[in-house]
């Protein structure tokens, strides 16, 4: 599985630090919503092609947050 993107929603800390990843693994996508850092609450999402989990991706990135891409 490789990382093709990275979103943070530039807050600092446990309880207010939220991710959004992009995961790609033979043609099948993942978008990735992850609370509270690397120990935080995470859910994944699973799509057959880019542009459906691009479409997730928005969405998640439509929460509050000052949301810039990291990778």
């Amino acid at each position: 599985m490789e990382r093709r993107k990275h979103w943070w929603n530039g807050s600092w800390g446990r309880l207010a630090r939220r991710d959004v990843y992009l995961f790609e693994d033979a043609g099948i996508w993942w978008a990735e919503s992850r609370e509270g850092g690397a120990d935080g609450r995470c859910r994944r999402y699973e799509f057959t092609d880019e542009d459906a989990a691009m479409d997730c991706v928005s969405g998640l990135l439509a929460q509050p947050g000052n949301w810039r891409q990291l990778g």
